[in-house]
């Protein structure tokens, strides 16, 4: 390959990721703060400008694992050169627009897993199956827990015997806990390891006793963070309800927003991973920063129309059902960080909206909007192997030699 050719397919794969991003910015990262919108928490265009810079850094902190998926782990015995990673980019966004600009409900992530999928295939790589069944196994579960995770807590604010005083409370409790065991990269950790979580930290620096392999400042410092979320959600209740639910869907949204930049930014930069670290050897941060810069720009410019329309939508879904949808989402995205998964963050909620309103007797989404859902789901992942085997092996072909 000549100098030239390669230096104009990084551009035009740098390019092309930054188009994915921006995509992933102005569209799965606006449902967090659709809820408070809908609340009159918080304006619109300061929403957009909040998701934007949380989104941003999500991904630089968090986003790591996936990209490494998406990038290495989907394919064995080849590496994606720059051309399979250009073609497997054009063919995921040209998925993810079609969807943008039909209004059918394309996931990212099942455009982006297959499209790699079959670029690599193209190339002449192997399927990687354990780790399919992984993706699988992980995608699959994805609708029952998080339908489950909301109808149980859309059932918890539901119950009169359980003033909101409480049950806010409780949740903002729970998501305290879990925030403090979240990894992220600008947490020294006392291991060397690259992540590392609040309670972690902690636990490494402090001299303290292990009870089965488990150090105890862990769960320590994990209770203490959700007591004091749930001191901090109670206080604000109790002088007044309304102003308690409004600061607890700020802070939710700031939180799954955070959690949904680390999530998405790996379908945009992870294609890029062997371009960027083999054959360039740039470190890992700077992919990531193309993928952040891309989410934010995608967050400013595209997020507030999009946020007038689905705040609408959370509204007269009502808090209880917009909070059930969102607690679950930001479990089952940190989950999916945590394990290198790829995932659509919209079929997250779609579930959760689904459990949420199965709670007040009615799940409030057609039984024919379900099927035609889980259709395009289904199509958009075998569909996108094809495309993006053909379309590297055209532009191999067009190309000829030099690629």
């Amino acid at each position: 390959m000549t100098d030239l050719l390669f230096w104009g397919l990084v551009v035009v794969a740098t390019l092309t990721s930054l188009g994915t991003a921006w995509t992933l910015g102005a569209n799965s990262n606006s449902p967090p703060f659709a809820p408070a919108i809908g609340a009159n928490a918080v304006s619109t265009m300061k929403a957009a400008f909040l998701i934007g810079i949380l989104a941003a850094l999500g991904a630089l902190t968090q986003g790591g694992s996936i990209s490494e998926t998406v990038g290495a782990g989907l394919i064995d015995g080849v590496a994606i050169s720059s051309l399979a990673a250009t073609a497997g980019l054009l063919t995921a966004t040209a998925f993810m627009a079609f969807g943008i600009y039909s209004g059918y409900p394309v996931p990212a992530a099942f455009a982006t897993t297959g499209a790699m999928v079959g670029v690599g295939l193209s190339l002449g790589g192997d399927p990687a199956v354990g780790t399919y069944q992984r993706i699988a196994t992980f995608w699959l579960l994805v609708p029952p827990v998080s339908g489950g995770l909301a109808y149980t807590t859309a059932t918890l604010l539901r119950r009169d015997d359980i003033p909101e005083t409480v049950s806010i409370p409780l949740l903002a409790g729970v998501v305290g806990g879990i925030v403090a065991n979240i990894r992220l990269s600008v947490i020294p950790s006392p291991t060397g390891a690259e992540q590392e979580s609040l309670a972690g930290f902690v636990a490494g620096s402090l001299p303290s006793p292990t009870i089965g392999e488990v150090d105890v400042l862990l769960p320590v410092v994990t209770l203490l963070v959700a007591v004091g979320s749930f001191q901090f959600i109670r206080r604000r209740t109790q002088v007044s309800v309304d102003r308690g639910i409004k600061s607890f869907l700020l802070i939710l949204g700031s939180i799954v927003a955070f959690s949904s930049g680390g999530s998405q930014v790996g379908l945009a930069t992870g294609p890029l991973e062997n371009l960027y670290g083999t054959e360039l050897g740039l470190p890992g941060i700077a992919l990531l920063t193309v993928g952040s810069v891309g989410i934010l720009g995608g967050a400013w410019m595209g997020a507030p129309r999009l946020l007038q329309a689905t705040s609408r939508e959370y509204a007269q879904l009502g808090v209880r059902r917009s909070i059930a949808a969102l607690v679950p989402g930001f479990i089952i995205a940190q989950a999916a960080i945590l394990l290198g998964i790829p995932i659509s963050f919209n079929n997250i909620i779609i579930s959760g909206v689904i459990g949420g309103g199965l709670a007040g007797g009615s799940a409030g989404v057609s039984r024919r909007k379900i099927a035609t859902t889980l259709v395009f789901w289904v199509l958009t992942l075998g569909t996108s192997v094809v495309l993006g085997f053909v379309v590297y092996r055209v532009f191999a072909f067009v190309l000829g030699s030099a690629a």
